[in-house]
């Protein structure tokens, strides 16, 4: 990591989606699936999140450049590439493990992530429901999971839900991609 390198957590649905996404940010330098805001104790598989009972959410951790992107961008790039109007549910995947979430690392991030919220809260019908949680921990999801798109373009999940969200990042941010 690098002087200017910083940390943002985020789960908005599917982290295959997410991940995805910011991949393609110019100034991002590493993105990490993982889970994080359960009340269960231990480490927390795929499979136990998927059941939707140990209150964790598919986030991702990315670590950015903050000179080249910050971290009010990544948020506003977070908030218009997924749906943060649908309470613990993105498209067909249902459940609190899929909910709109920011993990704040500082009281800064905090009160950036509510500003950001206000500000795009103009541009949606529906009231945003994202939350804004003091993130805990950060539990780095099982090796498959990592760069999931990358690896399995071809699979179904990933060209009708993922490539179409892909679509939106590069028309809606084309200056801020690789």
């Amino acid at each position: 990591m690098n002087k200017n390198s910083q940390l943002a957590t985020i789960g908005g649905g599917c982290f295959w989606c997410t991940e995805a996404v910011f991949q393609e940010v110019k100034g991002v330098e590493k993105v990490v699936s993982g889970y994080s805001g359960g009340n269960v104790p231990g480490r927390p598989t795929y499979r136990e999140i998927c059941s939707g009972l140990t209150g964790h959410a598919e986030v991702i951790q990315i670590t950015f450049d903050s000179s080249i992107i910050s971290y009010e961008d990544i948020l506003i790039i977070f908030m218009t590439t997924h749906d943060p109007t649908t309470l613990n549910r993105q498209g067909a995947d249902r459940g609190t493990q899929y909910r709109s979430v920011v993990f704040y690392h500082d009281d800064t991030q905090k009160e950036i992530a509510e500003s950001v919220i206000e500000k795009v809260s103009n541009f949606y019908e529906n009231p945003i429901v994202t939350e804004i949680s003091p993130l805990e921990v950060f539990y780095e999801a099982e090796k498959e999971h990592q760069d999931y798109y990358r690896n399995n373009q071809s699979q179904g999940y990933c060209s009708f839900v993922i490539t179409p969200k892909l679509a939106k990042l590069r028309k809606l941010h084309a200056n801020k991609l690789k």
